[in-house]
């Protein structure tokens, strides 16, 4: 890692008045009649029992503990939790959440006869990811590791959701550390990919800062050059908080305006 992009790491995380969370859920397998094992084209006949959100974990940006609500006791409650959270959140920060974890969350509130819950911004770093690496895999544990910002919590695999339908408590207590440890890495991933995320929600206009950094919210802008448009120009800023490049808001120069103007001169 060079000086800058170290010194960039050590800045402080962000501090603005977006609530943003942190989410990764858990999912009961469906339970299905079968005949074979491989190749199988399974009918809705021969479902037995859907699978279902039985967990999650979440994490507030800011805030320092992580926390995992499972349904052993209230699948309702539970419901209704992730539904609270949603609800409070100005931004949801996932690791595959647009195709995974946000649809199996809208079922469990649709099922369970919920509105939706208020808007809010999704920030997918896994969508990130691909678009902007080349990494040889793409899973959290993986990049996560290339980076540096540690690993999953291991476990036995498959065998831990069946203790965990069974109600095995040391199960459970081993499923929360999993779920948590996800959390945890998804914030950090957020933290270092930050100058680096792209269709984003504009941290600093949502917090009402002008001359803000829409990565961080930052205020620390330092003139850096120009930033050309197809036709247009302006003036470029780099944030001192996250290290993400911001253009300017005004036009500097408007290419067609002036082609024409030295046409006619």
């Amino acid at each position: 890692m060079s000086e800058l992009a170290a010194a960039i790491r050590k800045v402080a995380k962000p501090k603005h008045n977006v609530k943003v969370l942190f989410l990764d859920i858990e999912n009961a397998p469906n339970n299905v009649y079968t005949w074979g094992l491989w190749d199988q084209n399974v009918s809705i006949s021969q479902i037995v029992q859907p699978g279902r959100v039985f967990g999650f974990s979440y994490k507030w940006l800011g805030q320092k503990e992580t926390y995992f609500i499972d349904d052993q006791k209230d699948h309702e409650g539970m419901v209704w939790a992730a539904w609270k959270l949603l609800n409070e959140a100005d931004v949801v920060v996932t690791y595959n959440g647009i195709s995974f974890d946000i649809p199996h969350l809208q079922r469990e509130f649709l099922l369970a006869g919920l509105l939706p819950p208020k808007p809010y911004k999704q920030i997918d770093l896994l969508r990130v990811c691909r678009k902007q690496f080349k990494f040889a895999s793409n899973k959290l544990d993986y990049v996560s590791q290339q980076l540096g910002l540690g690993r999953k919590t291991s476990h036995e695999g498959f065998d831990l959701w069946v203790k965990c339908m069974a109600g095995d408590e040391k199960a459970w207590a081993k499923m929360a550390r999993y779920a948590k440890q996800d959390v945890r890495l998804t914030e950090k991933l957020y933290h270092y990919l930050m100058p680096w995320l792209t269709s984003v929600p504009h941290i600093g206009q949502m917090d009402g800062a002008e001359h803000s950094c829409w990565a961080c919210g930052g205020t620390k802008l330092v003139r850096d050059g120009t930033a050309f448009a197809f036709v247009t120009s302006y003036r470029l800023y780099q944030c001192q908080g996250c290290g993400a490049w911001v253009r300017g808001s005004t036009k500097l120069q408007d290419a067609t305006t002036t082609r024409q103007h030295r046409i006619n001169t």
